[in-house]
């Protein structure tokens, strides 16, 4: 099985999607019609999300089968600590394991019900996502992946801490990291060196969410944990009532950012999709140009 490490060459820029597991038939069926969109564009990887408190395990094991088993993609699966004993954590693995599964993205996850909400530890559980690195890379071949926080982890007293928690999951087995969303390239790229400062040499991944409407810029505050810096609102408030312009500023912001990203020497971008294809391939085609053979158009 090719590993997420493999499918980035750093000779040329590269880039990945995640996707949802579907809540029902109508999901399912925008989902499919977004992989089967993306799957020719030959991204790095794909990962398919978990669900707080790992509430849509057993969607995300059977979604991410079907990506193995009916498609030529190379996929990921996530994995969290929330609510499961430990023996429960080697049976999900073991499932992906006998699924053909070698690349794990692993989280301690957040409460289900409340992200920000008290975190507390299964009695037969883990504490940390260190720990689930360690058991992962204990049970098998498989290419570990692992969490970072440009604005910091909400529960970490400051970034100088929340780095050394980065570091300790990456020296406890992890190949990778996944940054969480951020608005300004800068915020990706100050990670970037603090991790590099702490000595740890690792394979950092940029997350990238195209602002296409409110909504989406909204989420992204959510995720992030930090507000939109005054710039960025400048350009987007005033076209709040006007869906198509939003879009198109939106799209011009994000694909401004990936192309900092890119020129600072980033080798892939992971696009968080809301299992839909359009915004993703219309920047990493059209305006980027990621796809050889497809011609980009000029950014600015």
């Amino acid at each position: 099985m090719t590993t997420v490490v493999d499918r980035i060459p750093g000779d040329r820029p590269v880039f990945s999607v995640e996707f949802m597991p579907p809540r029902d038939d109508a999901d399912e069926l925008r989902l499919w019609n977004a992989i089967r969109s993306l799957e020719g564009l030959d991204p790095a990887f794909v990962s398919v999300t978990y669900g707080a408190g790992g509430s849509s395990r057993d969607r995300t094991i059977r979604t991410t089968g079907r990506v193995v088993t009916e498609t030529t993609l190379v996929s990921m699966a996530h994995l969290t600590a929330v609510d499961h004993s430990v023996a429960e954590l080697r049976n999900v693995i073991g499932w992906y394991a006998s699924l053909g599964i070698r690349n794990v993205l692993a989280l301690r996850g957040d409460p289900q019900g409340d992200p920000n909400g008290e975190w507390v530890q299964h009695p037969e559980g883990l504490a940390y996502a260190e720990e689930l690195v360690s058991l992962v890379r204990s049970l098998g071949d498989f290419c570990v992946g692992v969490s970072a926080f440009p604005y910091g982890h909400p529960r970490s007293a400051d970034l100088d801490e929340d780095t050394k928690y980065l570091v300790r999951k990456l020296r406890a087995g992890a190949d990778f990291a996944i940054a969480q969303l951020f608005f300004e390239a800068d915020d990706f790229l100050r990670l970037r060196d603090r991790v590099a400062a702490a000595g740890c040499e690792t394979l950092l991944l940029p997350g990238v969410m195209p602002l296409t409407t409110p909504k989406i810029l909204s989420k992204t505050v959510e995720l992030s944990g930090a507000p939109v810096p005054a710039s960025l609102a400048g350009r987007l408030d005033p076209l709040a009532g006007d869906a198509k312009a939003f879009r198109e500023e939106g799209m011009n912001v994000t694909t401004e950012l990936c192309a900092r990203l890119l020129a600072e020497g980033v080798p892939s971008l992971h696009f968080y999709t809301f299992n839909r294809s359009k915004a993703t391939k219309e920047i990493v085609v059209e305006r980027l140009g990621l796809v050889p053979g497809r011609t980009a158009q000029p950014v600015g």
